[in-house]
């Protein structure tokens, strides 16, 4: 993989009147007013599918993105073009979870060669190797970048101090089935953990002790967190459902046509976005739960789906072994994207270069 030099912009055009949408694009009759041709940017590199991905926040250099592949090999990447930046390489397996601290100078990767790993992200250099006794699943770091949470397939949390990796990490048992994700919450103070024994838990770091638990009618498949408004994002079968972090009530759920591995919130809180294993990504209104649009661009089930720290694009990882980029509003000048209209294309060439979407590599 490698840096896109010069910048190529990737063209959304609209329909000119009477043109018919895009094969394999759904939409609601308010939507096809102002149809736009979807172009995901199509990130190439890994070689296995890929299972995690995470966003960092927004830094003076922009924003970040991280995906975990089963090739063992995870990559970095910048956030709204999709430009390869560097792959660390290091695990001896295939590396299940992956995320970035806040300020993007700091990585942190889960896999089955039962290690956790930090890295530099700024040089790609390993920091640390965090020894587990099983595969290790879900990493995740503290607002302050000084401990980092574990979670994986022997049942056990695990918090430990970056600045004493040495010393042995605090425990907290409860789980009876592997770990599937561990999401730190409340400012830091609790920690949200969702397994395959089909339970979501809340735990309160200071005393370790759990302090709500609930039951879902199969194994969660992902979990987010949004701190603003404290929302938890579920999934698990077909279902999308957002529950208060604090309490782990039910504030709605909805269904989705197909079985849903991952789901993201947008910042505004006003669509979310899903991906399964139909290949597809939806996205809905998050008041109504109307299926506002959906689009096709992958070659296999979709395992994991973001929104980007600032709302414009989300990114999706699959079975295919790519991540893809989509834009939340089609059609917007941003990043690699440039709107234009017909009568800024030349008449004579315009559908033979934009007649069929291109497929954009990053």
């Amino acid at each position: 993989a490698s840096g896109l030099s010069p910048p190529l912009l990737f063209v959304s055009r609209l329909p000119r009147s009477g043109a018919a949408l895009p094969e394999g694009v759904g939409r609601s009759a308010e939507a096809q007013e102002m149809a736009m041709r979807q172009t995901p940017l199509t990130c190439s590199g890994h070689t296995r599918p890929v299972v995690d991905l995470a966003f960092s926040g927004i830094t003076p250099y922009g924003y970040f993105l991280i995906s975990a592949c089963k090739d063992g090999k995870p990559m970095m990447r910048q956030g709204d073009t999709g430009d390869w930046i560097g792959t660390f390489l290091g695990h001896k397996g295939a590396v299940w979870g992956a995320t970035l601290n806040k300020e993007a100078n700091r990585a942190a990767t889960a896999a089955a060669d039962f290690s956790a790993k930090v890295w530099d992200a700024v040089t790609g250099d390993e920091l640390t190797a965090l020894a587990h006794k099983h595969i290790v699943k879900t990493v995740n770091f503290t607002q302050d970048s000084n401990n980092l949470l574990t979670g994986g397939q022997d049942k056990i949390l695990r918090i430990y101090d970056l600045n004493k990796p040495e010393s042995e990490p605090l425990e907290i048992s409860g789980h009876s089935s592997g770990i599937k994700k561990a999401l730190w919450c409340n400012g830091d103070r609790q920690i949200i953990s969702a397994a395959d024994d089909k339970t979501v838990r809340l735990w309160d770091r200071s005393s370790m002790t759990e302090l709500q638990t609930i039951h879902v009618a199969s194994s969660v498949s992902s979990v987010e967190y949004i701190p603003d408004g404290e929302i938890l994002v579920l999934t698990y079968g077909k279902t999308v459902a957002f529950h208060n972090a604090l309490s782990l009530e039910l504030i709605k759920s909805f269904d989705a046509p197909a079985s849903i591995s991952s789901a993201s919130l947008h910042p505004e809180k006003d669509v979310f976005v899903a991906g399964g294993d139909d290949f597809k990504l939806y996205k809905f209104d998050y008041n109504t739960g109307e299926d506002l649009e959906s689009y096709k661009g992958h070659f296999g089930p979709v395992h994991c789906v973001r929104f980007s720290p600032d709302g414009e694009l989300y990114a999706s990882g699959s079975e295919d072994g790519t991540l893809r980029l989509w834009q939340t509003t089609v059609g917007k000048t941003y990043g690699l994207w440039k709107c234009v209209l017909p009568e800024e294309l030349g008449s004579e060439n315009s559908d033979s270069i934009y007649g069929t979407p291109p497929e954009v590599k990053a």
